[in-house]
């Protein structure tokens, strides 16, 4: 029997949510069914925000075999992966870039896996893919923030691998924060106690929240912080009010949030995203700037909250040398890029050998400036197989 015909599909919608996540080899909270239609619902993904819903199924969306999340890009804003310095090379060369495809997280540079499939099946997904590339006649299908054994399968098919550093703290079975700080040398300790010392003895009230103790008419209340931040960095508000109170509704049991506010009125927050064994830093927000509390909220309480539950890691994303003075370790994160023009795939191949050989000078020079006393081995990464997923498992059998 071959391998069932694929076809995209304008709406995550279109696609049965119990099948769609049956295919996820893990709990992951982002390419869970309920988060991609919450962004959708939201307005905060539509082809107006230039992230075309375009998810590609193997076989009837009533019960796929196997599914991408995917998007018609008619730009490269909102993906952590630059590829600018691509489309300019292309225009040179005569031809367009735009529009492409992009299998993604929209706004999200959290790695997480993007072949929704048995194994068995994956090889032909990477073939439909660029196939669906060809009869649009697009330039090109890029995979970010992949997982490394899917950049693997993606590598053996002709695609080209690129890596970017994102940072994690480990939990090293701390007993407690004081314990983790013990292990820093002398001067960055006395340095993160002083920080948070100064915050006790500010007027701000920092409370962290989960679960069922989430108010999603709050979390609609984030969006003026999220506005905020976003004009001071010079981004793109693409998330509504409505993404917020939708996140808050449907998905409390993945959420820890972290508030601060100043004589009752909410002020600055962080929200963050929880799996089986990660904590996952997503969205700061905050009114004005306050000395130290973007550490403390986004990264010292998901710290304590990490080891109060006996949680492996916490993804603090990418960007920000800050985070390693703070014990987040530099790791890698892969995408694949699959070039339709021959001659843009050769420049952007030589570019790419040039960038990973800095890549890897720049990262060996962040382990060296990792606060720790001792020098710390690199933690094994957690792997996700089709095998956690008994549905997957039966479906390759």
């Amino acid at each position: 029997m071959g391998q069932p015909r694929p076809h995209p599909c304008s709406a995550i919608a279109e696609i049965a949510e119990a099948a769609w996540d049956a295919l996820q080899p893990a709990r992951d909270p982002f390419t869970a069914h309920r988060y991609l239609r919450l962004l959708e619902e939201s307005g905060s993904v539509r082809a107006e925000t230039g992230w075309q819903p375009f998810h590609l199924v193997l076989g009837a969306p009533a019960a796929p075999a196997g599914a991408v999340p995917l998007y018609l890009k008619s730009h490269s804003w909102g993906e952590y992966v630059f590829d600018h310095g691509w489309a300019e090379a292309q225009a040179r060369l005569g031809g367009r870039y735009y529009p492409k495809l992009q299998a993604a997280v929209p706004f999200t540079p959290v790695s997480g896996p993007r072949l929704l499939a048995p194994q068995t099946l994956r090889p032909g997904i990477i073939r439909a893919l660029e196939g669906l590339c060809a009869e649009l006649g697009l330039s090109s299908v890029h995979v970010t923030f992949c997982e490394e054994g899917e950049a693997d399968l993606f590598a053996q098919a002709g695609w080209l691998i690129r890596r970017g550093i994102r940072y994690c703290w480990f939990n090293r079975g701390y007993r407690d924060f004081e314990d983790f700080l013990e292990g820093l040398r002398s001067r960055r300790r006395k340095t993160i106690r002083r920080e948070r010392r100064e915050l006790r003895r500010s007027k701000l009230e920092i409370e962290v929240r989960s679960g069922e103790e989430l108010d999603p008419c709050e979390l609609e209340r984030f969006h003026p912080l999220y506005l905020g931040t976003v004009d001071r960095r010079w981004g793109a508000a693409y998330l509504t009010p409505s993404f917020f109170r939708l996140l808050g509704e449907r998905m409390r049991d993945r959420l820890v949030w972290v508030r601060a506010r100043e004589h009752g009125r909410l002020v600055a927050a962080a929200l963050h995203l929880l799996d089986d064994d990660t904590l996952y830093g997503r969205w700061w927000g905050s009114l004005e700037e306050y000395r130290f509390l973007h550490f403390e909220c986004c990264y010292y309480r998901a710290m304590e909250f990490a080891i109060a539950r006996g949680i492996g890691r916490v993804d603090a994303g990418i960007q920000g040398e800050h985070k390693l003075l703070r014990g987040y370790e530099p790791v890698w994160h892969w995408s694949a890029h699959h070039l339709r023009d021959r001659r843009l795939r050769a420049l952007v191949a030589r570019a790419l050998a040039r960038e990973q050989l800095l890549l890897e000078a720049e990262r060996a020079r962040m382990r060296e400036l990792l606060p720790y006393a001792a020098r710390l081995e690199e933690a094994p990464m957690r792997k996700r197989t089709a095998s956690s997923s008994a549905a997957q498992s039966a479906a390759s059998s």
